[in-house]
């Protein structure tokens, strides 16, 4: 077996990706599913975008919505421009979908949740109608479907998936599923050709409940099918239907990996004997296949593989697919005692002389690409594309130079991004994406994520901090390398208090004259086990707490949990005043309107000006997100709403404090700040060819007077993981 790609060369790798020196991937549109829903369905409900294809020439794509029981349309004649092309409501939950001439063929399950009794179909979807104009019944719960290449026949992969509610999910949940296989006549399936498979009595886990996964053929006409939970593969002949090989998936050791769930990245730790469990798999040649190692039951080892059809395993991407999350900044921490990243979907095509891998990280919303380097050669990783949340279908489309990404996680519900189509074009180019990550540290990658404000430098141009939320432990300061391209966080420094690290929602960051830190931690009075403060943190250049600095009591107790969000700081020594942004209005403030704290570390005195906040659409709040000092009496803040999308509310603002001194604490008379405009951030947002993220946070100005911002990607919580750091250049006027 080929070991796996070096640290240090996947470090380089990456940044060669960014150079342009070979065709690259960057995105160009994004759909929203819930776009093509139509008016008799309430937009707000949940929708997914699962398992996707695309006809012959590759302009209209259809992919599967279980949650909405229908087959979506999307016609991508203008890539960068997608539009809505119908909708066609099915019977049941689609699982899979191919695509042949003008007609789709739809996997649709019929049995619900009843485990005992599976059923299911396959519907002809007619793409100039958008009808269903025949089923097939399977005889049981059909997943995943492809078609072999002489398009003579389709494969169906019959799961009858187990209830994991059920003795903790553990096999044999019966009946048995199976590969079916269905003639096709004239364009059409022939379901009298039905032909079952038998699966059991293979594998060593559970012989008589196989549940098969995915399939997929080759040239050959040999379709591959992965048995998910039994860690096992099958081969079988499409021509005669014949089981021709099988073997075990085999197991990983891990080294160097996080498996603790403890709100810290720390890839430190070891699994052994991890059983890879496949979920997706594709051909790269007639000889040789790779898999998607997700796990689902018992295993799950992080990474992907390379099969030689006699079982031989010629490549394992071990912990390196965990890596590349974390030095992206789209590791899912919380996912650290499951099974990580979850690799789970898998698509090779060529495009000109290259044969690339794609392979879908379902919890970390990433896309990794690598060259097929051939047989016996590991594989060379290209770049990461960034993808909706939870990453299901991947679709190659090698004629038109495109590829295509569907997430089945809509957090609509939550208040986060919808499920989505996200269009992705080939080209001798630059790739966008990362624009920030991290080098290594002691060999490892730095962890990061969850960028929750900029500070710079007073004496190096480039030079920035930044810090982490509450969605790690502990806190910590984050030192970034501006001027490098993509970013780069060069190192970290943990916060301590009394010599132990401490743990605080940092929301701020200020670099203070004499050195050392100003920190604001967001406080949330709601706090179901206890209320937390709002608190200014005096913090040294080492990371260690010097000073928790509360609000008076008069101030304190009109707070709400969206509280300090922004800090910075003007003046010296005695004259030294800390500036703080508080996000949304307390309960003592007027409608519309929130504070700007100022606080005298030389005589402890607090004051009090409000800021005008915009009105925000209906459904959504506005607020502050990031307060820096322009000189001369001059702020900037970041005002935003909580939308997402090009109709989202993102931007910089500017105002002065000339000729204003701020209200005492209890004073009635307060006064309020004029603003104006910097610079709108949602178009610089929508030209990263996304939804448009929401959580514009960190900002700052550095010595050389050039202006940074920053997105936060909540730890990859409900969020893609997605971060967008800008450098806009010399600050506007």
């Amino acid at each position: 077996m080929r070991q796996p790609l070096a640290l240090a060369a996947l470090a380089s790798l990456l940044l060669a990706g960014t150079a342009g020196a070979e065709p690259l991937f960057n995105r160009v549109a994004t759909f929203s599913v819930p776009q093509n829903l139509p008016a008799d369905r309430d937009p707000t409900k949940k929708t997914v975008s699962e398992i996707i294809a695309a006809s012959e020439d590759g302009m209209l794509l259809a992919y599967t919505d279980g949650e909405q029981k229908a087959l979506g349309l999307i016609d991508i004649t203008d890539p960068a421009n997608p539009k809505p092309a119908g909708f066609v409501p099915l019977e049941g939950e689609s699982t899979s979908v191919t695509i042949l001439g003008d007609k789709a063929f739809v996997a649709v399950v019929t049995s619900g949740d009843n485990f005992k009794e599976p059923a299911g179909h396959l519907a002809t979807v007619d793409l100039k109608t958008k009808q269903v104009v025949a089923k097939c019944d399977l005889g049981g719960q059909p997943d995943s479907v492809t078609l072999t290449k002489d398009k003579g026949k389709i494969a169906i992969a019959i799961e009858n998936e187990r209830d994991e509610k059920l003795n903790k999910g553990a096999l044999p949940q019966l009946p048995a599923g199976n590969l079916t296989l269905i003639g096709i006549r004239d364009g059409a399936i022939d379901c009298a050709t039905r032909q079952i498979v038998d699966l059991t009595g293979i594998a060593a886990v559970e012989p008589t409940d196989p549940e098969p996964e995915f399939v997929d053929a080759n040239t050959d006409g040999l379709v591959v099918v992965t048995l998910q939970e039994n860690n096992h593969l099958a081969i079988v002949d499409s021509k005669t239907g014949k089981l021709v090989a099988h073997f075990p998936a085999g197991t990983v050791d891990l080294k160097a990996i996080d498996k603790t769930r403890d709100g810290k990245i720390s890839p430190t730790e070891e699994l052994k004997g991890v059983a890879r469990e496949p979920d997706a798999v594709r051909w790269l040649d007639n000889e040789r296949f790779v898999t998607a190692n997700e796990g689902d039951w018992k295993g799950g080892s992080r990474g992907f593989s390379i099969f030689r059809k006699d079982g031989t395993v010629e490549f394992d991407s071990a912990s390196d697919v965990d890596h590349l999350a974390i030095r992206l900044g789209h590791y899912p921490e919380k996912r650290s005692a499951a099974k990580g990243s979850e690799p789970e979907g898998i698509e090779v095509a060529t495009y000109g002389n290259d044969r690339l891998i794609f392979v879908g990280l379902e919890r970390a919303s990433l896309v990794l690409v690598y060259k097929d380097e051939g047989p016996g050669q590991a594989p060379r990783y290209l770049q990461a594309l960034p993808t909706g949340i939870g990453p299901e279908g991947l679709l190659a489309i090698p004629q038109r130079d495109l590829f295509v990404s569907a997430s089945e996680t809509d957090a609509g519900g939550k208040g986060g991004a919808r499920s989505a189509v996200m269009i992705y074009r080939r080209a001798e180019q630059a790739a966008a994406y990362p624009t920030i990550h991290s080098a290594d540290e002691n060999g490892l990658p730095i962890g990061w994520g969850a960028l929750s404000g900029l500070a710079a430098d007073h004496t190096a141009p480039g030079k920035l901090f930044s810090i982490t939320d509450s969605a790690y432990a502990p806190s910590r300061i984050l030192e970034i390398d501006a001027a490098a391209k993509p970013a780069k966080i060069a190192g970290a420094i943990t916060v301590t208090k009394d010599g132990k690290p401490a743990a605080y929602d940092l929301e701020g960051i200020a670099v203070r004259a004499g050195g050392g830190f100003w920190l604001a931690s967001e406080g949330n009075p709601e706090k179901k086990d206890g209320p937390l403060p709002d608190l200014l943190l005096r913090v040294s250049a080492k990371g260690e707490v010097e000073e928790e600095i509360r609000l008076p009591e008069e101030l304190a107790r009109h707070a709400v949990r969206f509280g300090f969000e922004g800090v910075t700081v003007t003046g010296t020594g005695a004259e030294e005043t800390v500036w703080l942004a508080v996000q949304r209005e307390w309960k003592d403030d007027p409608r519309g309107k929130t504070k700007i704290l100022s606080y005298k570390p030389a005589t402890k005195a607090w004051g009090v000006l409000h800021y005008p906040l915009t009105q925000p659409a209906s459904g959504h709040w506005m607020g502050l997100s990031e307060l820096v000092s322009l000189g001369d009496d001059r702020f900037a803040v970041i005002e935003r709403d909580s939308a997402f999308g090009a109709k989202a509310f993102k931007t910089i603002q500017a105002f002065s404090v000339k000729g204003l001194t701020p209200a005492a604490v209890g004073s009635a008379e307060i006064p309020t700040v004029a603003k104006s405009l910097l610079r709108d951030l949602t178009p610089d947002l929508m030209k990263a060819g996304g939804y448009g993220l929401d959580k514009v946070e960190g900002m700052t100005v550095d010595k050389a007077g050039n202006l940074f911002v920053v997105t936060d990607n909540d730890g990859v919580d409900d969020s893609s993981g997605e971060t967008q750091f800008f450098a806009f250049g010399p600050l506007p006027r």
